[in-house]
């Protein structure tokens, strides 16, 4: 396993820098960066119905008050006015509890590091170096592994205290059943036990399979921070990585 400093890899593929450019550029992951980075305006829209109706049952209140004789068409549109306002209200606060807000992040005990399996085509590495870096930048990733036909080709990220991966439970599980495992808060899991390879306080875990003989493994610094969209993105990276990685294993034996 090499070990490699981010500015060395990327002045090492300088001259690749504009076609990766590219195609990232055109990637729909550069639409989650940025959808990621904006701040939450969706925050402002959701306390709009509480502000609306408690602005509307102020001014009813304040006009019933400053009315010298109350008609009884006026007493019926007051009390449509407060209906209609406790709905706006009652809606508001439900949007609050449907829409949380984004769970606190922890900084994950460990050191950034780069390592990759020094036996691997240069074609190979770069697959994975740039796959890696898109995770890592792109979504709430923090560390990143791939484990392939019974090695650790990559660690990414924050590294964990041990380089060397023996499937547990759970990561077999993904191997035999071929389905990605989301595990949204590692620290509610007594399996979590099987992961000593990542950093100890690993907020959330997915294990992607990479075909029938490896898997990636991603660490998040927040718990239930993974959307359905990045699950997606992840997979299609994962069948790409994959694929690349069964091609090399045929040349290999052949």
């Amino acid at each position: 396993m090499v070990r490699f400093s981010e500015s060395i890899v990327f002045k090492c593929r300088h001259s690749k820098q504009q076609k990766f450019s590219a195609n990232v550029l055109f990637s729909p992951s550069v639409f989650v960066f940025f959808a990621m980075a904006r701040p939450d305006q969706d925050q402002v829209l959701r306390r709009l119905p509480i502000v609306v109706g408690a602005i509307g049952g102020t001014l009813l209140f304040v006009n019933r008050l400053t009315t010298p004789q109350l008609s009884g068409s006026q007493s019926r549109a007051d009390a449509l006015g407060v209906i209609l306002s406790a709905v706006l209200i009652l809606t508001g606060l439900l949007w609050q509890r449907i829409q949380p807000k984004t769970p606190d992040s922890v900084v994950l005990e460990g050191k950034e590091g780069f390592e990759l399996e020094e036996t691997l085509p240069q074609t190979v590495k770069t697959e994975l170096a740039w796959s890696s870096h898109l995770l890592l930048t792109n979504t709430v990733t923090r560390s990143v592994l791939v484990y392939y036909d019974g090695k650790v080709l990559l660690r990414r990220g924050v590294l964990g205290p041990k380089a060397i991966l023996t499937p547990g439970t759970i990561v077999q599980r993904v191997l035999d059943k071929q389905k990605p495992i989301y595990l949204v808060n590692l620290a509610l899991y007594p399996g979590r036990v099987e992961f000593d390879y990542l950093p100890k306080n690993t907020q959330g875990l997915i294990v992607q399979p990479l075909g029938n003989n490896g898997v990636l493994i991603l660490g998040a610094n927040a718990p239930r921070s993974y959307t359905k969209q990045d699950e997606v993105w992840i997979a299609g990276i994962a069948d790409k990585l994959a694929d690349t990685l069964t091609q090399q294993e045929r040349l290999n034996s052949g």
